[in-house]
């Protein structure tokens, strides 16, 4: 090696000298002297006991001079990183104040779109007000609405700017509208809670009774569920693009929902018919008859939206509904033709819809925006009456009560309770950190219970707006995914239907009831 061997061992044979670990490899890869050439074993090396071996210094460092040299190529090439490093900070600065001056380009040419854009809605939405539609072009537009019981998308439905025409609501609808109304509110004041319904003290034991892989493992998630009350059938809408009908009670799904091309987002049971009613991210609302076998079948496919359909509403009559978008509007279709009949959007705002819900009286619209915001309409008038802010990050949910006035809205920052009455937050929920946003919020019929659903489930008995909203029930998250999306109250909340990040319905209820 040229260098003093620092564990010395000497041959037996040939009585040479040679560094332990290098002539232990050469014995082992060819077994003889490196020197003589004869058979060499580890047997014939004996170890020399040696006082520890101090290295000589290098030539370098045995004069003042060459010490001098090395001190100086060590700051030659100190010198010449610290160069490189600097050369380095520059050019990052300056592309840093070059992605910046972009950025601030970037941002002042989309605030002049978005002022172009909400005065070309509000010279457009001034513009239909003042061109009357003929009774010849309502009889036309409803007879293209059809076709092979899919919405028709023809260039008579257009208007020169590429908009829809709708015909608007009617006065015998706003009439009908009106008389549901006034029954309703006639019935509320004389309503009761129903004697069958499950006590507090029930909830106390709900445990999870069932738990049912609806939709597929490939692309789990459940984001929306809606109970058939009188049928006691559930249909819930999946990541994977279906929505599926099933039977509680026997345990077997009805049917599977085919169509949409992207996740489901809500979807809404009509009450009298087989009729339910899917909203999803692809943009598309579609409407699906129920058969005497228990399938269903598409009626309509709706494609009145630009961006993903977030949340359907069927309103009391069960003859209209009304469906949320991101694209910042909603639309009120009358359900038997699939004729959206007005779609209402807000010239100055630009944030999009991501909840709603129909007052029990039907009147009444509320939508929960991107924006942290809670909108209330006037459905006859599709003014928008009232606004309620307060919220941290998108309203995901919103559940009206069934006494008329009382309104839970759920968003990041958990769960507020509004009173209609004086239109204002009276009771904030919190119960989960600010990373966990709360995902649903539901009423049971009788107004008695709230769930609201986040990383568990708590149930919540129904007080005044003065005294404590106490909490009964807290169930955990059975999926393991931290992230509850959907809860809803089964009849007479006798049980609870859950849904997760996973392919399961779960469903709680007293042990033994599962029938």
């Amino acid at each position: 090696s040229g260098e003093v061997p620092e564990e010395p061992i000497v041959s037996r044979t040939s009585g040479l000298l040679f560094e332990k670990r290098l002539i232990e490899r050469h014995i082992a890869d060819y077994g003889k002297c490196p020197i003589t050439g004869e058979p060499l074993t580890m047997d014939d090396i004996i170890p020399i006991k040696s006082g520890k071996i101090v290295k000589p210094r290098p030539v370098q460092a045995a004069s003042i001079p060459g010490m001098l040299g090395m001190f100086q190529i060590e700051w030659d090439g100190l010198m010449l990183s610290n160069f490189a490093l600097e050369q380095q900070l520059h050019t990052a600065r300056q592309e840093l104040s070059h992605a910046l001056y972009q950025h601030d380009a970037a941002c002042r040419v989309i605030a002049r779109l978005k002022k172009e854009r909400d005065e070309a809605r509000l010279l457009l939405a001034q513009a239909e007000r003042q061109v009357p539609i003929s009774a010849t072009s309502m009889a036309a537009v409803n007879a293209s609405a059809l076709s092979n019981g899919k919405r028709a998308l023809d260039d008579e439905d257009l208007v020169p700017g590429g908009k829809k025409i709708h015909p608007g609501i009617s006065a015998s609808i706003i009439t009908e509208l009106t008389e549901c109304n006034a029954a309703l509110s006639q019935q509320r004041k004389k309503r009761q809670i129903s004697p069958t319904l499950a006590p507090v003290e029930d909830f106390e034991r709900y445990t999870q009774i069932a738990s049912h892989p609806l939709h597929k493992t490939n692309r789990p998630g459940i984001l929306s569920i809606d109970i058939h009350s009188s049928k006691d059938i559930i249909a819930t809408g999946g990541v994977d693009t279906n929505a599926v009908v099933f039977d509680r009670q026997s345990g077997e799904i009805l049917s599977t929902l085919s169509g949409h091309s992207k996740k489901v987002t809500s979807v809404k049971f009509l009450s009298q018919d087989d009729l339910l009613v899917t909203g999803s991210a692809d943009r598309t609302v579609r409407v699906w008859q129920g058969a005497e076998d228990g399938k269903y079948n598409c009626k309509h496919i709706l494609k009145d939206h630009s961006a993903e359909v977030q949340a359907v509403t069927v309103h009391a009559t069960n003859n209209y509904f009304v469906t949320a978008s991101l694209d910042n509007t909603w639309c009120f279709y009358e359900l038997s033709s699939g004729l959206c009949l007005t779609q209402v959007a807000e010239a100055s705002g630009s944030e999009g819809y991501t909840s709603a819900a129909f007052h029990p009286d039907g009147l009444i619209l509320g939508t929960g925006t991107s924006e942290a915001l809670v909108k209330i309409w006037d459905v006859k008038s599709q003014a928008n009456v009232a606004k309620f802010d307060g919220h941290v990050g998108a309203v995901t949910a919103i559940s009206f009560s069934e006494n008329g006035y009382f309104l839970a809205t759920a968003a990041q920052d958990g769960v507020k309770l509004w009173d209609l009455r004086k239109l204002r937050n009276f009771r904030t929920f919190a119960p989960y950190g600010s990373e966990t946003p709360t995902n649903s919020v539901d009423f049971d019929h009788s107004g008695s219970y709230l769930a609201i659903a986040g990383s568990d489930i708590r149930v919540y008995q129904v007080a005044n707006v003065k005294s404590e909203w106490n909490c009964i029930r807290t169930i955990d998250d059975y999926s393991g995914t931290g992230k509850v999306t959907s809860v809803k109250f089964g009849p007479d909340a006798k049980y609870i239907a859950v849904g997760s990040m996973d392919r399961n319905l779960r469903v709680f209820g007293l042990p033994g009831s599962e029938d």
